[in-house]
């Protein structure tokens, strides 16, 4: 084996470790702070924009004002507001 294939085995075997790590000790406090921050996105869209719903909380004009910042997330936005939940999506 040359010095170049020992290295190369050293380099996997410490990026194999790294990853092994991360996924014990980052991968759910990753998926946690995604999943926040979901929320945070969804309850704001539904405080600016709930008036698609028949919720008015802000008057119009800072809707519109958002408006153009908010259009790409309505539609799944709305689909999770409508959503039929059940015991299960508490568990997840």
């Amino acid at each position: 084996m040359t010095e170049e294939e020992k290295q190369n085995v050293l380099t996997r075997i410490g990026q194999s470790a790294k990853e092994f790590l991360y996924g014990m000790a980052g991968h759910d406090m990753t998926r946690f702070a995604l999943k926040t921050r979901g929320s945070m996105e969804h309850l704001f869209i539904l405080i600016t924009m709930g008036d698609l719903l028949g919720i008015p909380i802000l008057p119009p004009y800072y809707s519109l004002r958002l408006l153009p910042y908010v259009v790409p997330q309505i539609s799944t936005w709305k689909r999770r507001m409508l959503r039929e939940r059940d015991l299960t999506d508490a568990l997840a």
